[in-house]
């Protein structure tokens, strides 16, 4: 029988409707320029120091036009300035950019991955600024810098915000980017709105892998986003790091559950794994399980490093399934 939702509910559902949208509108309303906040155009000689989480003094062109972005945080903070790069590299277990971003990043060329981007096909493109990521190797950072003025945009333990601020800097778009953040507060208060009858329930973030399910750390990206609405992390879930943990065995499975779980595969080989997984008894006796509070989501969103368009989608599957 369908759950029959209150006019509150609705309410508060169009409210999260709205602010997402306004969100939207405004990445599309920063389409169509590269260059900088103010014009985009200008000297194309002419360049602005940027001093990148490094330390490193970079000079990079007033308003670029070729950019490669090669981390998947990267990518996405850019398309939400309007700024399509000319290359950047596959999403996390991916053969293509990270599949939340859809159509926003195809004909987008690919580089190789996050852990090896290929420099040849970064040179081809004849780059006017890359985007690091994170890249912490010196003779890789060398290596791309080499080939154009090279941003590194965020330490691992930083977050998403973080690295949205410095690659906004690096192509000259910081009002934007301020702009856009503003946009996504108020996104996140009318979320907390649309789910306010859940606020300070837990949420468990899971990856299931081919070999069994690890859980993300509080400090992931996801993670992170999901606190911001008043949402927590299960007690058995509160490691603080980025990254996740060790594989669970199925008689540890009770260490994965809280009062929702949210779930994703990201590996080929992950969705068997998960499908076997729901028919043993460790995972029937779930809290989460046991009230329909367990979840499949995107993997590519939830378990990976992403950025503010990213950020906006785990608001809107939060929105989904807490505020029906």
């Amino acid at each position: 029988m369908p759950l029959q939702r209150s006019g509150a509910d609705m309410r508060t559902t169009r409210t999260l409707t709205a602010a997402l949208a306004m969100a939207a509108a405004l990445v599309l309303s920063a389409c169509g320029s590269s260059g900088g906040d103010g014009d985009g155009g200008g000297d194309p000689a002419a360049t602005r120091d940027v001093t990148d989480v490094t330390g490193a003094v970079v000079k990079v062109p007033a308003a670029p036009k070729k950019v490669i972005a090669l981390s998947e945080q990267d990518l996405d903070g850019l398309l939400a300035l309007g700024v399509t790069p000319a290359g950047t590299v596959n999403g996390r277990g991916q053969q293509a950019p990270p599949a939340y971003l859809g159509d926003k990043a195809s004909g987008i060329k690919s580089v190789g991955s996050v852990a090896e981007p290929a420099l040849d096909a970064i040179n081809e493109l004849e780059p006017d600024l890359i985007l690091a990521g994170g890249v912490a190797d010196e003779a890789r950072l060398k290596a791309l810098r080499d080939i154009a003025p090279t941003v590194v945009t965020y330490k691992p333990a930083d977050d998403w915000k973080t690295a949205f601020n410095k690659a906004a800097e690096a192509v000259g778009k910081t009002d934007a980017a301020a702009t856009w953040l503003q946009t996504y507060t108020s996104t996140v208060e009318a979320t907390k709105t649309a789910i306010a009858k859940h606020v300070g329930e837990s949420v468990s973030i899971l990856r299931w892998n081919p070999d069994g399910p690890v859980i993300m750390l509080k400090d992931s990206f996801a993670s992170l986003v999901v606190q911001e609405t008043g949402l927590v992390r299960p007690a058995t879930q509160q490691e603080p790091g980025f990254a996740h943990t060790d594989v669970l065995s199925l008689e540890n499975l009770a260490k994965a559950d809280g009062d929702w779980i949210f779930a994703s595969t990201l590996q080929p080989g992950s969705a068997e794994a998960l499908k076997q997984a729901k028919e043993s008894p460790a995972f029937a006796a779930l809290g989460a399980v046991k009230n329909e509070r367990f979840t499949e989501v995107d993997g590519t969103l939830w378990t990976s490093r992403g950025g503010p368009l990213g950020a906006l989608k785990v608001l809107e599957d939060l929105g989904k399934h807490l505020s029906a």
